[in-house]
């Protein structure tokens, strides 16, 4: 019997570079699910890119941003693949676990450097003085917290972390139901 719940979303959370938007779509083939991309819609509201928001308005005008999106965000039987920021929000987050399962999406620092290039291109919301060592322990943190799955990517394509996500959700491990 599966944990998920008729029209309940898939929270994925995650470093960039961990597969949140690739794995999201994947699970959203494979389960028969909508999928909504938070960055994008960050974009749409803002009419700007990630990077030119925080370029012209620095890190905290994002996170902004990013809460207001999630808070707004009113949907069901989604996969929902956050930017990697939104657990700054405890109201943001509270708002998504109440109708959906959080996966964090675990790779480590050394994948995410190797998968995001230059990350000073990418849109990373992180104080101008942290370096992205300082940045993955903060959110590691954070990141445990609030899933209630993590699913490690490191070793695995897309599609085997897809599958490794699935498989926790519908045989409950981790979830604490």
């Amino acid at each position: 019997m599966p944990f998920l719940k008729t029209n309940q979303n898939i929270v994925l959370i995650g470093m960039p570079g961990s597969g949140k938007s690739t794995v999201g779509v994947l699970l959203a083939k494979r389960l028969g699910m909508g999928f909504v991309d938070t960055d994008l819609l960050i974009q749409e509201k803002a009419g700007r890119t990630l990077q030119d928001i925080v370029d012209e308005d620095g890190y905290q005008a994002l996170r902004h941003i990013e809460e207001e999106v999630l808070l707004e965000l009113d949907v069901h039987h989604q996969i929902i693949s956050t930017g990697g920021s939104a657990v700054y929000s405890e109201a943001a987050m509270a708002h998504l676990k109440a109708n959906g399962v959080v996966v964090f999406l675990d790779i480590p620092l050394d994948l995410v450097i190797q998968r995001i290039g230059d990350y000073s291109a990418r849109g990373i919301s992180r104080r101008p003085d942290q370096s992205l060592d300082d940045l993955f322990d903060e959110r590691f943190a954070l990141y445990s917290r609030y899933a209630d799955i993590a699913v490690k990517g490191e070793g695995r394509s897309q599609d085997e972390v897809c599958e490794a996500v699935v498989e926790k959700i519908y045989s409950g491990q981790q979830l604490g139901i």
